[in-house]
């Protein structure tokens, strides 16, 4: 299946889930995760049309964003290590995984020297995998009231991975456990602004997390395929 084949396919799949739970096309936003493809991959992934990149280590991203990082808006998708923020900040507009107050602040430094503000996604290990980053639920409370006067970071919503399961629907639980937190941290006020995005549902399981109320998916092999190890 060529390049323009999967895209066309996976709208369609997003579209049909958009219809299944009521939802508009238009507020479901698509990250085309180039992790494992070739820059030249990368730069016909732009050239079709898709408009935002994901990448989860600047050591794979570097060389294809010093070629192509004018096109596109970029997304971190990976966990972030404190020493790789100078590297990253200033290149990718959003950090999709924040997840505690040592990276805030380093992030915050950085940004401030830019003079710029960071798009961020508190990262949530909602299903409680020991093999996946992010807070604890309990602990998204506590690091918002931390970063809430942080004036360079702007913290859009959250993200969250479910684990790889062979009948999607067993994601589901994982995606609602996010939208109901995000929920409850909209009631508590604890940010300036309502958070309004939810990162969720991958390749093997977006049409659940869009379902349950995702507006970033991140999909990588249905969408660019996989060229490397």
């Amino acid at each position: 299946m060529s390049l323009e084949e999967r895209i066309q396919h996976v709208d369609e799949r997003i579209q049909a889930a958009c219809e299944a739970s009521g939802r508009n096309r238009e507020s479901v936003n698509v990250i085309a995760v180039t992790k494992y493809v070739s820059a030249e991959m990368t730069e016909k992934v732009l050239g079709s049309g898709l408009v935002h990149i994901g990448e989860n280590r600047w050591q794979n991203a570097e060389e294809k964003w010093n070629t192509l990082g004018h096109r596109g808006i970029w997304h971190f998708i990976g966990h972030l290590q404190t020493n790789k923020v100078k590297d990253v900040i200033g290149k990718f507009p959003y950090i999709h995984s924040l997840d505690r107050l040592s990276l805030a602040r380093e992030i915050e430094k950085k940004a401030a020297q830019l003079d710029i503000k960071v798009q961020c996604m508190l990262q949530v290990n909602i299903s409680g995998e020991e093999s996946k980053y992010g807070l604890q639920p309990e602990q998204a409370v506590p690091l918002l009231r931390e970063i809430r006067e942080f004036n360079h970071i702007q913290v859009a919503g959250l993200m969250t991975m479910a684990p790889f399961e062979e009948e999607s629907e067993r994601t589901r639980p994982v995606f609602r456990g996010l939208r109901e937190l995000r929920d409850d941290l909209n009631r508590q006020a604890l940010t300036h602004e309502p958070l309004t995005d939810l990162s969720m549902g991958m390749s093997n399981d977006f049409e659940i997390a869009i379902q349950e109320g995702a507006t970033w998916v991140r999909l990588g092999s249905v969408l660019v395929g996989k060229e490397e190890g």
